[in-house]
């Protein structure tokens, strides 16, 4: 009779890439090296969701079995021997029936601290030390994937009866003071699989809290960018908001009812409108924690967003577009009964995704269609004269051209223009006046 686990494989995965793990677990057995899935594709797996990454742990020398696969089917391998890890670059054969082309091996290992809050310091261990690394027990479920054993569930834990329990909890009580990045993701799985965190791991998070301070702004805006990567960032948020998790990585940082309902739109939003193209990753779908941010933090007061800046690092494009729909949305209240060009005048030296955050989160559909007319219309209005055609009318150089051609801009934006004639008309008053 079929073990349940490998039934289970066999309908996550398809036929390319089962035959890759089959390759991967024969290569294994005859190295005698037991290989695993271990984390959150086999916690996947147990909930019925897509599995996205089956990166595989090795208990023994995983560079090992990543050049003997090389060796035997083609493609490259690069190793980091200091930790254990190798990457397989798949040959072409393998690559034309998978959707991956590249597959990852770790060697198990163990993890000690050598204070609150540090990066881990790692050595190579046994399966169950690397088990007993993990974040949460539903994220140390360990399914091995060679020989005879195929389809046997590692559970050292407990992780398996708190997936059906719909529990999220630590392995041990100092989890959170030994990375209190952590309670970050105990609230992103809480909310992503509607699940609760036990009583006993919240009750450590008022312990553990004070310690995000010694989190270098990398490693929390990475925890952070991670959460505004998911549908349901708003919850996560507001949860974070409940635990004080927020105010503690700077006291400015907050999520009220009004960045839940701004938030919220991440939700929905699952394909970028064709006419707003510049902020999409190669699958044509939203960049979901760069639009995030807008979202929450466009209220925020340039100064306060500078503060932030101070404690998060963000990329120096994601500062601009902050500091930029913060300035729009501080005036967004004088947007009313405005000209074209006017509009324009406002709304030219912001970048777009800025533009693209506020058109998403306008207020109402008065306001969403000025940046709507902005982002498809009025930014690619230009007049047909060109600074040539000035310098062809032996008018100098300088600040005038700009004077002019933005004037004849403004004219065709209006409708005091309509056809080339108006506009040559137009020019004539501008040069005599």
């Amino acid at each position: 009779m079929e073990h349940r686990f490998v039934r289970l494989l066999k309908e996550a995965l398809d036929a390319a890439q089962l035959d890759l793990l089959k390759r991967v677990a024969e290569e294994a057995e005859t190295l005698a090296l037991p290989i695993y899935m271990i984390g959150g594709s086999v916690r996947d797996l147990l909930l019925g969701s897509v599995i996205k990454d089956f990166d595989l742990t090795v208990e023994g020398d995983a560079i090992t079995l990543a050049r003997a696969l090389a060796k035997k089917y083609g493609g490259k391998v690069t190793a980091h021997p200091k930790f254990g890890t190798a990457k397989w670059f798949l040959p072409h054969s393998l690559i034309s029936s998978n959707e991956r082309d590249t597959l990852d091996f770790v060697s198990t290992r163990s993890e000690t601290y050598k204070h609150p809050g540090a990066l881990p310091t790692v050595r190579l261990g046994t399966l169950e030390e690397d088990i007993r690394r993990r974040d949460f027990t539903i994220n140390a479920l360990a399914l091995r994937l060679d020989g005879q054993r195929f389809g046997e569930l590692i559970d050292l834990v407990g992780g398996q009866a708190d997936l059906e329990r719909k529990v999220i909890r630590v392995l041990h009580p100092k989890s959170f003071v030994d990375d209190p990045t952590r309670m970050y993701r105990a609230v992103r799985y809480e909310q992503r699989y509607a699940f609760q965190i036990a009583e006993e791991t919240l009750a450590l998070i008022p312990h553990a809290r004070p310690l995000v301070a010694k989190l270098s702004a990398q490693r929390i805006r990475h925890e952070l960018d991670l959460i505004l990567q998911e549908d349901d960032a708003a919850l996560m948020l507001r949860r974070l908001e409940e635990l004080n998790l927020l105010s503690i990585i700077h006291p400015a940082l907050s999520f009220d009812d009004a960045s839940y309902a701004r938030l919220e739109k991440l939700h929905t939003i699952r394909e970028v409108q064709p006419l707003l193209p510049w902020n999409v990753d190669k699958q044509g779908r939203v960049n979901k924690p760069y639009l995030g941010w807008l979202l929450w933090l466009m209220p925020f007061p340039r100064e306060t967003i500078g503060a932030l800046n101070e404690r998060l690092h963000f990329t120096a494009d994601l500062y601009d577009s902050l500091m930029g729909a913060s300035s729009i949305h501080s005036i967004l209240s004088s947007f009313v009964d405005l000209k074209p060009s006017q509009y324009v005048e406002r709304l030219e030296a912001v970048p777009l995704d800025a533009l693209e955050a506020l058109y998403f989160a306008a207020p109402n559909e008065r306001t969403k269609d000025i940046f709507f007319k902005y982002l498809a219309e009025w930014r690619h209005v230009k007049p047909h004269i060109t600074g040539d055609d000035l310098k062809k009318r032996n008018l100098a150089p300088g600040p005038k051209y700009a004077l002019i051609l933005r004037r004849l801009r403004n004219a065709w934006l209006d409708g005091q223009v309509k056809t080339e004639e108006e506009e040559a008309k137009l020019l004539e008053t501008l040069l005599s006046g």
